[in-house]
């Protein structure tokens, strides 16, 4: 357990002379606000603020990020305020304990909403002091090692949002050691017994091979000295996360792994690194495509290292990284490592090159207001920029793998973009959505009557692409929106003979504007264009009883031409619109939501609205407007069954089939079509079942999940299905 004095100990292993006092003075006045308090395991909560301390001293932090170490959950879990930390502490402290305080849940609607806003609010902490972010990250790491200790259903919440989250933060910041132990706990929690099986098969690897780790360290440590190179050699098993990722991108299993072992050489310059390179390759047969010089094309977060795979005499593969004492201490702690507090640089500046990302993301997060749009381009920009490509005049600009000449173009700037009618890649003219390679040298191509089209945002990757084709797209869907709803509330006032005209010029309908939440006339016509309000019933609150009398004109053709654009039915469904009692909706065929799973409703032109499950790629992948998202929830009465497509990755063995197709028989389950695919051992097999709801689900995807042999089941979607 760590206790105080350890913290303290651990600090002056690195600045004898830090203020001691104030950390006396923090541990003090936390252990008297969380006095009485408990975690989950039992313990006295006061052991969680001294770990997250002890964590970020290990970084080699100064005392102020120490002390909100120590204070960061006093203005989330006790009556401090944040006035009285400034008091006590000083504005530098009370400001980054702020920061790194969760937003408060009671003022926002939802909790999806309380997530992203205290995200942004970290990110808006972050550029003016990147040491919010080593404090929430220390937190989340002593959590992540506690987890056992809550419930599966918060478990599982909590190691998602880290494995989504976090752990790419962890990477953006170069800070390796933390990313690579965020990642190998979570993957602990949502997966148990991957997790098990292939600690036990590397277990097992190691058990059989006996000391290959130190025969091959021996070997460098050796061939290092011969050529009169001064380096420290290291060897390791690597994460179980990392094995298990490869072996999924891959498709391979536990008996076919074998590349589970890496071998670190720290040299003392640049020059010796590429030397110990030729001396490896000479030693040992290097894997093509396997050599990545990080080193003269360091990553975005400023990591540096050569790595090589090569194939020991056995047969036995492993990778080596090879880089000096600096770059190590950047790659294992990153930004930590390189931030200068003693030089009282605590935020971005403008000239850093290294932190162009971050204040690039928050510009760019800044325009985002739907919370789940927020959350989901925030998880696209937080993974690493791993493709290198060249402006004609030799600029280079990283990219995500997958990227395309489109994110190329609005890399360049938004205008470029939007005109872009093509593009040349290394002198020759390829379709917009082919990905681009390393090295490749792109040329934009535009038109001055070109732009952007819907299928635009499934051919980019890059958050600030599809932000740039989604704001311009709603931006032209919302006018036309306005016009139609205009149109539409103006024949309904003229078939029951109301001044619309006059009213507005009279300021009449401000009532109306504030009751709904709208700030003006055309967010009014918007939604009345979007079918989520009824024109009727704005226009019914202005009819005088005489005009009652009198009735409607010309109803019949003009609730025709209405229920032509907008059919408001309310047939028999397992859905039902919050609010609403006269919209059509049908369950979107590109994902099939099944009761009991989180549902979005979409607003659809002539069709009504499209249920969809909130885990569908189509929503994930931001293509939906926002403004045309209505609530939804599942009614009472329920079909009795819904079709749910599911992919299995199997060892293609005698038997597994047969299997397979028994165990879903005795989950009492209908298999509607079965489609399979064998090739290089394995066996593909593509399910259609009839499912009652999320439960049943489940149970089917966990009992094939547990036959041996089965390597993979995933629920598929129809991502190119198109509901608008």
């Amino acid at each position: 357990m760590i206790r105080f004095e350890d913290i303290l100990d651990k600090v002056e292993t690195y600045k004898p002379d830090f203020d001691e006092e104030l950390l006396q003075k923090a541990y003090i006045f936390s252990a008297r606000e969380h006095k009485g308090q408990v975690r989950s395991s039992g313990e006295p909560y006061l052991i969680h603020p001294l770990n997250v301390a002890y964590i970020l001293a290990d970084m080699r932090l100064d005392e102020t990020s120490i002390a909100v170490g120590l204070l960061h959950d006093v203005l989330e879990d006790t009556l401090t305020t944040k006035e009285k930390l400034e008091e006590l502490f000083g504005e530098d402290v009370a400001d980054l304990v702020d920061g790194v305080t969760k937003i408060s849940r009671y003022a926002y609607v939802s909790k999806e909403e309380q997530q992203a806003e205290t995200f942004r609010k970290m990110l808006l902490a972050m550029v003016s002091d990147l040491r919010v972010v080593l404090v929430k990250l220390a937190d989340r790491l002593h959590n992540m090692r506690t987890l056992q200790f809550l419930p599966e259903e918060k478990r599982i919440a909590v190691a998602n949002e880290t494995m989504e989250i976090y752990a790419p933060i962890a990477n953006r910041l170069g800070m390796g050691r933390i990313k690579g132990e965020l990642e190998d706990l979570s993957f602990r929690h949502l997966h148990p017994r991957e997790y098990e099986d292939l600690k036990g098969a590397v277990e097992e690897k190691l058990s059989v091979s006996g000391d290959v780790v130190d025969r091959i360290r021996a070997t460098l440590n050796g061939k290092l000295r011969e050529n009169e190179i001064e380096g420290e050699v290291t060897g390791r098993v690597k994460s179980m996360y990392s094995i298990w990722s490869k072996m999924r991108r891959q498709e391979i299993d536990i008996g076919q792994l074998y590349d589970y072992l890496a071998f670190r050489i720290i040299a003392n310059n640049v020059k010796d690194c590429y030397a110990c390179l030729g001396i490896i390759h000479q030693m040992w047969r290097p894997v093509p495509g396997r050599i990545k010089d990080y080193i003269a094309m360091p990553k975005p977060n400023f990591y540096q290292s050569l790595h090589t795979t090569v194939v020991a005499e056995r047969g036995q593969p492993f990778e080596v990284q090879i880089r000096t004492r600096d770059m190590d201490l950047i790659a294992e702690q990153g930004i930590a490592a390189h931030w200068k507090y003693k030089e009282g640089r605590v935020g971005a500046s403008s000239e850093d090159a290294n932190f162009l990302w971050l204040r690039q993301l928050v510009e760019w997060q800044n325009d985002i207001k739907d919370p789940r749009v927020f959350m989901n381009s925030l998880k696209i920009d937080l993974y690493p920029d791993e493709v290198y490509t060249f402006t004609p005049k030799g600029d280079v600009f990283a990219f995500p793998r997958g990227a395309t000449p489109l994110d190329f173009a609005y890399r360049i700037h938004t205008d470029v973009g939007h005109r872009c009618v093509g593009a040349r890649v290394n002198g020759k003219l390829v379709p917009l959505r082919t990905p681009l390679k390393n090295g490749d040298i792109v040329e934009i191509l535009t038109g001055t009557t070109q732009t952007p089209s819907r299928e635009w945002a499934n051919m980019v990757v890059t958050s600030r692409a599809r932000h740039k084709i989604r704001h311009w797209l709603n931006a032209e869907q919302k006018n036309r929106s306005i016009e139609l709803g205009r149109k539409l509330i103006e024949k309904e006032a003229k078939k029951y003979r109301v001044q619309w005209r006059k009213l507005i010029a009279e300021n009449a309908l401000d009532g109306v504007l504030t009751e709904h939440g709208f700030g003006r006339l055309e967010d009014l016509y918007a939604d009345i264009g979007y079918g989520k309000v009824s024109a009727r019933s704005i226009v019914e609150r202005f009819v005088t009883d005489e005009q009652k009398e009198k009735g409607p004109t010309d109803e019949g053709v003009i609730q025709a031409a209405v229920r032509k654009i907008f059919p408001f039915t309310s047939a028999a469904t397992a859905i039902k619109v919050k609010g609403y009692d006269d919209l059509m909706t049908y369950l979107a065929k590109c994902c099939n939501p099944l009761p009991g799973e989180r549902i979005v409703g979409y607003v659809t032109r002539g069709k009504g609205v499209a249920v969809h499950s909130a885990n569908c790629p189509n929503v994930k992948n931001l293509m939906f407007n926002p403004d045309r998202e209505i609530a939804v929830e599942w009614a009472d009465q329920r079909q009795s069954q819904y079709f749910v497509e599911l992919e299995l990755l199997m060892e293609d063995r005698q038997g597994i089939l047969a299997r397979v197709v028994s165990t879903i028989a005795n989950l009492k389950t209908n298999i509607r079509q079965m489609e399979t695919r064998a090739g290089d051992g394995k066996a593909t097999t593509d399910l259609v079942l009839e499912i009652a709801d999320l439960k049943h689900l489940e149970k089917v995807v966990r009992s094939l999940a547990a036959l041996e042999g089965v390597l993979r089941v995933d629920r598929k979607y129809n991502i190119r299905q198109n509901t608008a």
